[in-house]
């Protein structure tokens, strides 16, 4: 039945032009990248004031900790520009960098004496961002802050709704209409995440210095290196962001209304292991709350609805009132392949495979499939090249290359209507296609063969390729107005971080309880 009501679907939308409505959604990505000295240590220097001030500045800040940048886009019509901006970023932190180096990998580097969190200054919303960063500390650890990733956000283009609306004959409101979408496209992308994991999981290796215990999913390559044999995603496993600290966690997607109410009772619900943390201990933030999640952003989740751009309300206030506006996808690896840690054959496959998701039947997923949803998602992480690997579903088993197949092969008729305009989405389901067949094309197994080739530790193959990076960024030239541009954001933020702080006179207690008010 959902198989059926998608070829429907599409049936509509190759009538006409109305393929050409699938066209020009905006795409943006955010990349982080953990700063590191030339022997491959995590840096210990503050967030370089050439790319100014990380609390204001639109598109160069910082994630956990003080070393882990994080570089934004804005949401562009065309991957090609995502990328170039995106590119042209990494050019100028590498301008900025001096004797420093941006990590290649997601798992993180050596790290010899703690972690740093990040420092915003000293105005209330910096001193929030900071408190906030210390609590993650203490309920998660700080290592496990130290991995990054690749989030690519995606909205559909806002002419496509009305007529889908119309073709669906909904009495919704467009707003509403337009959400109750994104949540189905959200449900089908988790039922759907595990091909992600598989096809561009590019993390099946550790430094010993992240994970000093051997678990069961490893074994040992050389002394400083732990590898999954079939691994694809460790970062995206138990040992990585699949936190057990969570698991508890039971954010329902299946509607906007029953996330909301989740999220909200998460951030409002008092956590006895939190509470035995303290809030405010000896005159000093521990965290900002002792609740179960201390603001939205705490939940780690494969993909997230998004409210508008820019909104100055808290997430679930925003979405509450205003909608979904997009959705974020939250699964990538940085791929070390590519220097900008993405290309536009993936950001191409996962536009294809969320519009299927969205044009996909999407019913409730209930306790029994979530469970299941998760069982697959850690398998896939931890072992996803195993030949013959069956993953549960329904209540059963199938093979991940049959399942696979089955869910290319339709998320390729989406690629065909995006490739009216020549930008080969269907080559790239194909390439994905090819891996499914054959692991050894994936980007963990290329990693992992490359380390037995070589025999070179994880950490040294990191440490090359992160020099290799910066030397490519170091051959580029930004077009002078582009620098000039981009500098003058830098100094624009420290004179907003500057008035920020000259404007913070709220005792910052009273500050929080301003923040927190209306969820």
């Amino acid at each position: 039945m959902r198989h059926r009501l998608l070829d429907t679907r599409l049936g509509w939308l190759r009538d006409g032009d109305n393929a050409a409505l699938l066209r020009g959604g905006l795409r943006g990505l955010e990349k982080e990248s953990l700063r590191v000295d030339r022997r491959g240590y995590l840096a210990y220097t503050p967030h370089p004031p050439g790319l100014g001030s990380a609390l204001t500045h639109p598109y160069l800040t910082t994630d956990y900790s003080e070393a882990l940048l994080e570089l934004v886009t804005p949401a562009y019509p065309t991957t090609w520009e995502t990328l170039q901006f995106l590119c042209d970023l990494h050019t100028f932190v590498t301008e900025h960098l001096e004797d420093e180096l941006l990590w290649a990998q997601s798992m993180p580097c050596r790290i010899d004496s703690g972690v740093p969190i990040a420092v915003y200054g000293s105005s209330n919303l910096g001193r929030m961002k900071s408190v906030y960063r210390r609590g993650l500390g203490f309920r998660y650890g700080r290592s496990m802050q130290t991995i990054s990733g690749v989030h690519f956000n995606y909205s559909l283009p806002l002419d496509f709704w009305a007529p889908y609306r119309e073709r669906e004959k909904s009495a919704r409101s467009l707003k509403d209409f337009i959400s109750h979408h994104y949540m189905g496209a959200i449900r089908n992308y988790r039922r759907l995440a595990w091909l992600l994991i598989y096809l561009y999981g590019a993390s099946p290796a550790l430094c010993k210095s992240f994970r000093t215990q051997r678990q069961a999913v490893l074994e040992e390559l050389d002394a400083d290196t732990w590898y999954a044999p079939f691994g694809t995603s460790l970062r995206m496993s138990d040992i990585g962001y699949r936190n057990r600290s969570q698991a508890e966690l039971q954010i329902s997607v299946n509607s906007l209304d029953s996330y909301l109410a989740a999220m909200v009772a998460a951030v409002t619900t008092p956590h006895p292991r939190y509470e035995a943390v303290g809030v405010l201990v000896d005159g000093e933030y521990r965290q900002l709350n002792s609740n179960t999640l201390q603001i939205e952003a705490e939940y780690y989740s494969s993909i997230r609805p998004k409210p508008p751009a820019g909104s100055a309300h808290r997430p679930t206030v925003a979405l509450r009132d205003e909608g979904v506006a997009y959705i974020e996808v939250r699964t990538l690896d940085c791929n070390m392949m590519d220097p900008v840690g993405v290309n536009q054959t993936q950001l191409r496959f996962v536009e294809a495979l969320l519009i299927h998701c969205l044009l996909t039947e999407s019913p409730e997923i209930d306790a029994a499939e979530q469970a299941e949803i998760d069982a697959r998602d850690l398998l896939v992480a931890r072992e996803g090249r195993r030949p013959g690997l069956e993953l549960p579903r329904g209540g059963r088993t199938v093979e991940l290359t049959r399942w696979a197949r089955e869910e290319l092969e339709r998320v390729r008729d989406v690629a065909a209507m995006l490739d009216e305009d020549r930008e080969d989405y269907v080559d790239a389901v194909d390439a994905q296609l090819a891996a499914i067949e054959d692991s050894g094309l994936t980007p963990a197994a290329q990693i992992l063969r490359h380390l037995r080739d070589e025999g070179a530790s994880f950490f040294e193959l990191a440490l090359e390729t992160s020099r290799s990076h910066r030397h490519y960024f170091e051959a580029l030239r930004l077009t002078a107005a582009k620098r000039a541009w981009l500098e003058s954001l830098s100094s624009e933020s420290l004179v907003e971080q500057e008035r920020l702080e000259a404007e913070s006179r709220q005792p910052f207690a009273d500050y929080l309880k301003d923040c927190f008010a209306r969820v």
